[in-house]
């Protein structure tokens, strides 16, 4: 895939000196956020990583090239959400081959992170089990993603629109490790609680480090999920949120919105519901969430054993 990638020249200093590197997903700019508020949120998360001694590396397609960091025209071309689709992992040969714009979902950017040597990525939330996904079958590939590809996703658990519970019973069940940065709570995205238990809390992101060299070190493939909880100030009572996402999938069930476009459709109604609430705490955990990463990031860097 090397050969399909563009990579900023710095980020590609970075790398080979070791400097740390942290990825970031471009579908929450496209996709996530509205215009131009998307832009001043992109700018901000790129700085909080460099403030943690990290590179930023923004991930997309832009004209079939896959692009590991971009300028500051290309991230107001992803931002402008013009003629740019949504890129799952399945996507990425359809929109390299016929030369499209895209935006990278949690599995698309993992497995771009990682084949360009990056081991770590910021996001908001992780796609999971759907609401009735028993029955529709409706499972996010981002838990596929995880089961298989080796990158440390640092979020604030899954959105709060699906089943919390067979989403970790499948991360589980594919033995990847799910850890709680100073929570033993698995989070519920705007909320910091779900009602569900982890099963390891860290401390602090030295020891999360430590815990991911340690696994690659031994050869255990797959990735790693961090669970960093929104700050207490930013988050949103889950009993309240529980009754915006009924409303939300109530309307989507009328529209007949299903697949990959139920997500955003929820988001958006959600920040209809809330008066824009929803937005200003998505924007706030994946900020945090840049910070724990870019840490994270820089303690692998120090830590033995490498992998």
């Amino acid at each position: 895939m090397k050969s399909y990638i563009d990579m900023l020249p710095e980020i590609q200093a970075a790398l080979a000196a070791g400097t740390p590197v942290v990825a970031l997903e471009s579908t929450i700019l496209s996709h996530g956020m509205p215009w131009p508020g998307n832009l001043g949120f992109a700018a901000e998360m790129e700085k909080t990583i460099r403030g943690e001694g990290a590179l930023p590396a923004t991930v997309a397609i832009i004209d079939g090239r896959i692009k590991v960091g971009l300028s500051r025209s290309e991230l107001e071309q992803m931002c402008s959400s013009l003629n740019v689709g949504k890129v799952s992992r399945r996507d990425i040969p359809v929109y390299v081959s016929t030369l499209r714009t895209g935006a990278t979902t949690v599995s698309a950017t993992m497995l771009i992170a990682e084949r360009a040597g990056i081991r770590v990525f910021a996001t908001g939330g992780i796609g999971g089990v759907h609401r009735g996904g028993e029955n529709s079958m409706d499972i996010s590939a981002d838990l596929q993603e995880l089961a298989h590809t080796p990158v440390a996703v640092v979020c604030s658990g899954a959105k709060q629109l699906l089943d919390m519970g067979r989403t970790l019973e499948y991360l589980e069940t594919m033995g990847v490790p799910v850890i709680g940065n100073g929570t033993i709570e698995f989070p519920a995205f705007y909320c910091r609680d779900s009602g569900y238990k982890l099963d390891y809390a860290a401390k602090d992101e030295r020891e999360i480090a430590k815990i991911i060299n340690t696994k690659w070190a031994m050869g255990l493939s797959g990735g790693i999920l961090v669970c960093n909880p929104i700050p207490h100030q930013f988050a949103m009572d889950f009993d309240d949120m529980e009754g915006v996402i009924d409303t939300a999938r109530e309307a989507a069930e009328a529209a007949n919105v299903h697949g990959k476009d139920l997500t955003p459709f929820m988001l958006n109604k959600i920040t209809e519901l809330t008066g824009g609430e929803s937005i200003r705490s998505n924007v706030q955990l994946a900020i945090n969430n840049a910070r724990c990463a870019a840490r994270i990031a820089a303690a692998m860097a120090l830590d033995i054993p490498q992998f």
